[in-house]
């Protein structure tokens, strides 16, 4: 967690936000009804049932995104001139419940017993969000302008309901201005340069093609067809597969995206690598197919066990047709599986049954570590965690120093008992040196303040977190465990100012992440290479070394690789690390977030995950380019060479 700052008006305004203001996976929702609303009306009370599932699904994603949110809705079977697409969208503060509360403020005034009866067609026509078919968005900007403008569903209009299109998305492109050109060259003439809409003018143009390949043929076949029938046969065979797979063959990144069509048809696409998310829940065709980034809140809204939750698969799109026909069909060639593992270490919520085992290895796998560093002096040793995130991974933390301390105690008893001295004195001491597990550190959820003096920045800074002040003894070594440390700005500005006031022996901070090395390009608002803290460390040593040869080195071959194809590219960054051991590098860490001037002159240690250690927690995701500098595209390689490039050139902002 961090703070950003605001003009308005004169006067700087601070909030709080997610670690370091790194933003990342925006959040996907969608809901398709199989049944008429008047079923869900007689079943469950109301015919906003399948709307009050979309807002719960958005409700249980809301970590995903809260610079904005948006929904839409197709209504199925509408009469000549009402509208059967209907979007609403805010980047107000909470968008989600502000979105929903003006949509149900006019439902709920007139759902009587009496409008529960009527028929389909009146509840559409006089409710503009009752429809089947619904789509969700919540957003986590990770570049580019803020406000309602670039909340998704994104919308493509047209007369005709199969070329109607609104399109959200969890993603970042590599390419996007490659994609621009491209559509340029089709004759296209955008409005915006944003990634979502240039992946919308794409999918839609090949979508206009698709509608005008089936009319050419039934021309040809049927000569006589007109009107509402000529438009129906038209929507039956639209090939989304072939839309895809015409439209996605360029696309370099990672992403998922979710699109409803005036028609009733809809698509949910999954990256080749499957670097982003998609899970959806189908009930057997009986009442509802729906579509969420996280697992868990699908198994939450409908309440049915996470194994009745399938992934869209890799590659692959999860085809939705207005006939209630769903499959899944491949659009782009197989890749390499390499799932993002932000999403497990912090970014997915805890109560996904994998994830929170997950978690919990990744703090179980630092407890020796974390033990060795304070001389197993397990008396003088409080445990705490970084609220929130980092909990779970406590919980695993904890029980394995539980048990290692049990296990060298059950050494101690057998070996005294051996030598001839154990005595019941002597046991109850033994078992009595336990660790201490304490709640040092609380955050503020949520504050806000207008401050006129920029002089007074620091110290609102510094009280992000506050401290449980008498848990701590000056003689005790405090171990804290954090999720990730990225840039280290958290750490240095607030959060070891404010341990240092317990003042403890020695503070010891446990990262259950790897470090940070390496850009990310997919999804994650990390392009900026000299605001990582393991990089900053690295390039501080190799300068110290008197090598920054190695530095002008690696800038000029980068700047060779700009002109070379994306797949020619590599990773010469690599280079700064690897003769620098983990330790070194965490030791330099350590001196850079410890914070200047403060009064405590204890000790500070920081350790973190291996990669080992990793990779033996989450066996299934292997999305560690931010780790390891391994990209899972060509365009990853490209990023890297621009952030090195602009990193050596002073130059601020996004890498791609």
């Amino acid at each position: 967690m961090g703070i950003f700052f605001e003009k308005q008006q004169g006067r700087t305004y601070y909030r709080w936000s997610m670690t370091d203001r790194i933003k990342h996976h925006c959040g996907l929702a969608l809901v398709r009804l199989r049944k008429p609303l008047s079923y869900y009306a007689e079943k469950y009370g109301s015919p906003t049932w399948g709307l009050d599932k979309l807002h719960l699904l958005m409700i249980k994603q809301r970590n995903r995104g809260q610079d904005g949110a948006g929904v839409a809705v197709v209504k199925f079977d509408v009469k000549m001139g009402d509208p059967y697409m209907m979007r609403k969208r805010s980047s107000e503060a909470d968008s989600t419940g502000v979105i929903f509360e003006e949509i149900h403020e006019g439902l709920h005034r007139v759902l009587s017993a009496e409008t529960r009866r009527k028929t389909d067609a009146n509840l559409k026509q006089q409710f503009d969000f009752l429809g089947e078919l619904y789509l969700g968005h919540l957003r986590y900007g990770t570049y580019g302008q803020e406000g309602i403008s670039a909340c998704h569903p994104y919308v493509r209009q047209s007369n005709w309901m199969s070329r109607y299109l609104a399109l959200a998305g969890n993603f970042n492109l590599t390419n996007s201005n490659e994609i621009l050109d491209k559509l340029a060259s089709y004759g296209l003439h955008t409005v915006g340069v944003s990634d979502t809409l240039t992946v919308l003018e794409k999918i839609g143009h090949f979508l206009d093609k698709e509608n005008e390949r089936i009319r050419v043929e039934l021309a040809g076949r049927e000569p006589d067809l007109r009107g509402v029938e000529l438009a129906n046969r038209i929507s039956e065979g639209v090939d989304l597969g072939t839309v895809m797979r015409n439209a996605a063959k360029d696309w370099d990144g990672g992403y998922a995206f979710a699109g409803i069509i005036g028609n009733g048809d809809a698509f949910v696409c999954r990256d080749p690598n499957g670097i982003r998310p998609a899970y959806y829940y189908d009930d057997d065709g009986e009442e509802v197919l729906a579509m969420a980034s996280e697992r868990a809140a699908l198994t939450t809204a409908f309440n049915v066990e996470p194994s009745e939750i399938q992934q869209v698969e890799p590659g692959h799109v999860l085809i939705i047709k207005r006939d209630g026909r769903t499959w899944q069909e491949r659009y782009r060639e197989e890749e390499e599986l390499r799932q993002c593992t932000f999403e497990r270490i912090y970014f997915s919520r805890g109560n996904d049954v994998e994830i929170y085992q997950e978690r919990k290895q990744l703090g179980r796998n630092l407890a020796k570590p974390a033990l060795d560093a304070v001389d197993w002096e397990v008396d003088q040793a409080v445990f705490s965690f970084i609220p929130n995130t980092a909990e779970t991974a406590f919980l695993g933390l904890s029980e394995a120093v539980e048990e290692l301390v049990h296990a060298r105690h059950a050494e101690e008893i057998v070996r005294e008992c051996e030598a001839g001295r154990l005595t019941a004195q002597m046991i109850e001491t033994i078992l009595a040196c336990k660790p201490r597990i304490e709640k040092a550190a609380h955050k503020d959820q949520k504050v806000r303040t207008f401050i006129a003096q920029d002089s007074l920045r620091g110290d609102l800074v510094s009280h992000v977190y506050d401290i449980t002040r008498g848990c701590v003894r000056p003689e005790d070594s405090l171990v804290v465990l954090d999720d990730s440390i990225v840039r280290g700005t958290t750490l240095r500005e607030s959060i070891i100012t404010m341990l240092s006031r317990l003042n403890p022996k020695r503070i010891v901070i446990l990262s259950s992440a790897p470090p940070i090395k390496y850009p990310d390009c997919y999804g994650i608002d990390m392009s900026e290479l000299g605001r990582f803290i393991a990089f900053q460390a690295a390039i501080s040593i190799v300068k110290e070394r008197g090598d920054e040869s190695l530095i002008n080195e690696i800038y000029e071959r980068s700047k060779e690789q700009r002109d070379r194809p994306r797949r020619d590219c590599e990773n010469l960054v690599r280079r700064i690390y690897v003769d620098i051991p983990d330790d070194v590098l965490s030791g330099r860490i350590a001196n850079l977030v410890r914070p200047k001037g403060i009064p405590w002159k204890g000790e500070l240690k920081i350790i973190y995950q291996t990669m080992e250690g990793l990779r033996s927690a989450l066996p299934h995701h292997t999305g560690d380019w931010y780790f390891t500098g391994d990209y899972p595209t060509p365009g990853g390689y490209m990023v890297l060479n621009t952030a090195f490039i602009n990193y050596c050139e002073n130059r601020k902002g996004r890498s791609y």
